[in-house]
């Protein structure tokens, strides 16, 4: 990609529909249990120069490689159940059974976020214990390697429950406002936006994801475009990303919503014709 033209990048000159520039970070091998990954990212940064305003998408696997977060293939159902707190829907298939659950970290996703792709044979890969903490730690070196205001995401790819296909999504992230509310602004023709509020940490992790591909071995991109939206360390991660119960309209999937409300209709039925014979 050519050098960015003066006067494009700097922070806070940033409106929608600004220059967006994206470059793949190669050269930074392959990332081990114990590894230290902010210094092998911040290694590899170096020759694009860092500057404030930048963000720097981390795919959650080196994350989960440096973490350790690997286990033996055969045990993939077991940390799936380990992973999850609860079943959302689950789907038998001629290949096997497709597992949605709720993630320890709130997440809802198939297996777990358990991946079995770009890791050694016989191995599988768990999500990060904390990919905001993951992200933070990230930035705190890039930060004070480069002496520049940087956010970084931790991405990871999931499927999307009203559509056919995956994206990649911000599970972790650190010095960036993830959320952007716009309700009482104006749009374009006058009228008040009421719920509208863009997931950036999101729509930065699938334009990196554009750019690093499922297999090309690209485990870090660099987006220029964005400063606006990068701030403090202290700023709210990707768990603000995270829909709480409570505001969570497909919580369960058809047949298991059916089935807990079939059960819970025919223990109440029960109870009550118990109640009508004792009476």
């Amino acid at each position: 990609m050519s050098d960015p033209q003066p006067g494009l990048d700097q922070p806070g000159a940033h409106q929608p529909g600004a220059d967006l520039q994206l470059w793949a970070v190669r050269g930074m091998g392959e990332i081990r249990s114990g590894d230290d990954l902010p210094a092998i990212i911040a290694d590899a940064l170096a020759p694009l120069e860092p500057r404030d305003g930048d963000v720097v998408v981390v795919t959650s696997k080196v994350v989960s490689k440096a973490e350790g977060r690997i286990r033996p293939a055969d045990e993939r159902e077991q940390a799936i159940d380990d992973e999850s707190v609860r079943l959302v829907a689950s789907r038998e298939h001629p290949g096997g059974v497709t597992r949605i659950v709720e993630h320890r970290t709130g997440l809802v996703l198939a297996a777990a976020g358990i991946d079995a792709s770009n890791t050694d044979d016989g191995t599988i890969l768990l999500l990060p214990l904390d990919s905001d903490a993951s992200a933070r730690a990230i930035a705190e070196t890039l930060r004070s390697r480069f002496g520049a205001r940087v956010g970084v995401i931790v991405s990871d790819t999931l499927g999307r429950a009203w559509r056919v296909g995956q994206t990649d999504v911000a599970i972790g992230a650190a010095g960036l406002r993830v959320l952007e509310p716009l309700s009482g602004q104006l749009d374009a023709n006058g009228r008040p936006l009421v719920v509208t509020a863009p997931a950036i940490a999101d729509e930065i992790a699938g334009a990196a994801d554009l750019v690093a591909g499922k297999s090309d071995g690209v485990p870090v991109v660099l987006v220029r475009g964005m400063g606006r939206h990068v701030a403090e360390l202290d700023e709210p991660g990707a768990t603000r990303l995270v829909r709480s119960a409570a505001d969570d309209m497909f919580r369960l999937g058809t047949d298991e919503a059916w089935a807990q409300g079939f059960a819970a209709g025919r223990a109440s039925a029960s109870a009550m014709a118990e109640s009508e014979a004792t009476s």
